[in-house]
């Protein structure tokens, strides 16, 4: 359900599944989300990228044309380029969540985030990126070290906010000449403490 004054893409990563990570609603607050998608045709690929907020102020939106080899390349080359504009006009200590369609990628991401934390460094399972893909997943893990928290999020594709961006980069393509915006959240408070009834009309010297 969507919150009024809030992140579009947060409402949407608090909905999504956070493969290899728990995701308990007191630990997963970001403060800027990034959603990607890739596309593939014979007839032409395209890159998606929206950047918001945690207050749902738009930071970055990209539909560029490509040329990937297959849709699974193109995943990890949308979130090369997404990461790519956050570390841009993102804090290093940010909190970064990020929201992608497809499996795999976002299993890597949570892999790569829960190895960057390890005092080896050694994953938990074996990254799966595709083999044409390799500089593109090393940009990423590189991205993934450099903020203070990642954590990926999967959405189904119909649901993907970039995935129009992706699919029609030429139509789409006026948003790429939009200003640059570089945007500090609001600092979010913490929860308020209600107390439960039984406490909450008793008076001081009770």
């Amino acid at each position: 359900m969507a919150i009024v004054g809030r992140s579009k893409l947060r409402d949407l990563f608090d909905e999504s599944p956070t493969p290899h990570i728990a995701h308990p609603p007191q630990s997963h607050r970001r403060d800027f989300y990034v959603a990607t998608d890739g596309s593939y045709s014979r007839d032409g690929s395209g890159l998606g990228v929206i950047v918001e907020t945690r207050d749902g102020e738009r930071v970055a939106r990209f539909a560029v044309p490509d040329e990937a080899p297959n849709n699974n390349v193109a995943e990890y080359r949308a979130l090369h380029l997404g990461l790519d504009v956050l570390a841009a006009r993102t804090p290093r200590d940010a909190r970064i969540g990020v929201l992608v369609d497809h499996n795999d990628l976002a299993g890597d991401v949570n892999t790569a985030a829960l190895a960057a934390r390890a005092h080896d460094y050694r994953p938990i399972k074996e990254f799966s990126p595709p083999a044409t893909a390799d500089h593109h997943w090393r940009g990423i893990r590189a991205r993934v070290v450099g903020f203070e928290e990642v954590r990926a999020a999967q959405l189904d594709s119909n649901t993907n906010p970039a995935h129009v961006l992706a699919n029609e980069p030429e139509q789409y393509g006026h948003v790429n000449d939009e200003p640059a915006r570089c945007l500090l959240p609001e600092r979010e408070t913490g929860d308020s403490q209600v107390p439960p009834p039984s406490r909450s009309d008793r008076r001081a010297s009770d």
